[in-house]
C-alpha cells in the first residue's frame, strides 16, 4: 500500500484548475474510500471494481444519490490522476447505480423558495445598526441576482456598479456554470441599490469584499462564510415568526430558488428566468419552479 498517500500530492496538480470547493470535495470523499479500503483490508489504488462497487453500496443509505455519484467520481478522479487502470467505467459500477437508484424513489429534496413576499418579511426584522444594513443588502441583492450563495458572499466592491437611472449592474464573475470566471451581467430594483448605498456609507469605499464580518462595529476585511448567507436566512424566518418546520425547509439555496419562483409567477417565460439566473440546464431549472405556486406565501395565514 506504498501508493496510498501519493494522491494527496497528484490532487495538488489540480490546483487553479478547479474551483477550491470541488477540490475540498475531491479530498474528503477520497479519504472516505480509503478508509473504508482500510477497514476492510482492501487495496484502495489501485481499485478492484467489486470493492468500489460495495464501498457504493454501503455509503448509499442515507445519503442522496448525488452524494453517492460525487463518491465514485472523486474515486475515479484519484485512478486517473494516479495513472492506474481505473476500475470505475466498468459496467458492474453502472448497475450497482441503477440499483441505489431504484432503491431510492423520493424526489430530490429541494429547498424552500424565498419568495418576494418573505423576503419582505425578513427584510422587516433585521436590527439597527451595520449588521442590520449589511443583512437587508445581502438578502435583498442575493434575491434580485438569483446567486448561489457562493457567488453572493464573493462579490466585491468593484463589481457594483450605480447605473444612472439609480440601479445597479453587477458583474457576477464565478458561478458553478461558470468555471473559468466568464461571468453574467445582472441588475437590480432602485430600492436594493438604496440598500448598497447605506451599506457602502457605513463601511467606506477602501474595503475590497463587498460582505464581510462586524466585530464590535468594526469591519473586518475578508469575505463572509457561505455558511452565514444560510444563518441569515432561518434566523430572519425564525425571527418574522414562522414555524419552525417552515423555518426547517430553507437554506442558503432559497434566494435563488424564490427568485426564480417569482418570475415564473410574474409571466416570464423559461428564456427569460434562464438568462436572470445564469441557468445552463433546463431540467433544473424546471425542479425549483414545479413548487411556484405552492410556494407562493398568502400571507399572515402561514405565520
Amino acid at each position: 500500500m506504498g501508493i496510498m498517500k501519493d494522491w494527496r500530492k497528484e490532487l495538488k496538480r489540480l490546483d487553479g484548475a478547479y474551483a477550491p470547493a470541488t477540490l475540498k470535495s475531491y479530498r474528503a470523499d477520497i479519504v472516505i474510500f480509503e478508509t473504508w479500503c482500510l477497514k476492510h483490508g482492501i487495496e484502495p489504488f489501485p481499485s478492484k471494481v467489486g470493492a468500489v462497487c460495495a464501498f457504493l453500496e454501503e455509503q448509499a443509505p442515507g445519503k442522496a444519490l448525488s452524494t453517492v455519484k460525487r463518491h465514485l467520481y472523486s474515486t475515479r478522479k484519484a485512478h486517473r490522476l494516479l495513472q492506474l487502470q481505473n476500475p470505475t467505467y466498468d459496467e458492474d459500477i453502472s448497475i450497482t447505480l441503477r440499483r441505489i437508484r431504484r432503491a431510492k424513489l423520493a424526489r430530490p429534496k429541494q429547498a424552500k423558495g424565498l419568495t418576494s413576499k418573505y423576503l419582505e418579511a425578513f427584510l422587516q426584522v433585521q436590527p439597527e445598526g451595520p449588521v442590520g444594513l449589511r443583512n437587508k443588502e445581502m438578502l435583498a441583492l442575493g434575491y434580485e441576482l438569483h446567486t448561489r450563495r457562493a457567488a453572493l458572499v464573493a462579490l466585491e466592491t468593484d463589481q457594483v456598479e450605480l447605473r444612472e437611472d439609480g440601479t445597479l449592474r453587477v458583474l457576477i464573475r464565478r458561478g458553478k456554470a461558470d468555471p473559468f470566471g466568464e461571468g453574467r451581467l445582472a441588475f437590480t430594483s432602485t430600492r436594493t441599490a438604496s440598500f448598497v448605498g447605506d451599506w457602502l456609507e457605513w463601511r467606506g469605499p477602501n474595503i475590497k469584499p463587498l460582505f464581510f464580518p462586524i466585530y464590535q462595529g468594526k469591519a473586518i476585511q475578508r469575505n463572509l462564510n457561505t455558511t452565514t448567507v444560510k444563518a441569515l436566512i432561518k434566523s430572519s424566518a425564525t425571527q418574522a415568526g414562522l414555524p419552525k418546520e417552515i423555518v426547517d425547509q430553507f437554506s442558503g439555496h432559497s434566494l435563488r430558488v424564490g427568485a426564480a419562483q417569482g418570475l415564473l409567477c410574474a409571466g416570464f417565460d423559461t428564456v427569460a428566468i434562464m438568462r436572470a439566473g445564469g441557468w445552463k440546464s433546463v431540467n433544473v431549472l424546471s425542479r425549483y419552479l414545479e413548487k411556484a405556486e405552492h410556494n407562493v406565501w398568502k400571507g399572515s395565514s402561514q405565520m
